[in-house]
């Protein structure tokens, strides 16, 4: 298979997985309008802030997660070049 094909095909797999990722919904921390209603009838003023049911923004294990396999994509692409370049 040609160097050209290759590309084509490598761009057309990420184009078709970015376009899939499109259409995943995304997550929200809102209820239902009326099960909002229900709720701020309910619940002090303050409940509405709170994010989720933990109220917490930790977003370290996230940022640990996404430097981890940024990392290793980066590997990859200096282990493909160093491949490529003695071949």
């Amino acid at each position: 298979m040609s160097a050209a094909r290759r590309s084509l095909l490598t761009t057309t797999a990420a184009a078709s997985v970015l376009g899939a990722l499109w259409f995943v919904p995304s997550a929200n921390a809102t209820a239902d309008r009326h099960e909002e209603r229900q709720r701020t009838e309910k619940a002090p003023a303050h409940a509405e802030t709170r994010l989720a049911e933990t109220g917490s923004v930790n977003t370290t294990p996230y940022v640990v997660g996404g430097l981890l396999f940024l990392g290793a994509g980066a590997g990859f692409v200096a282990y493909s070049a160093r491949r490529a370049q003695f071949s």
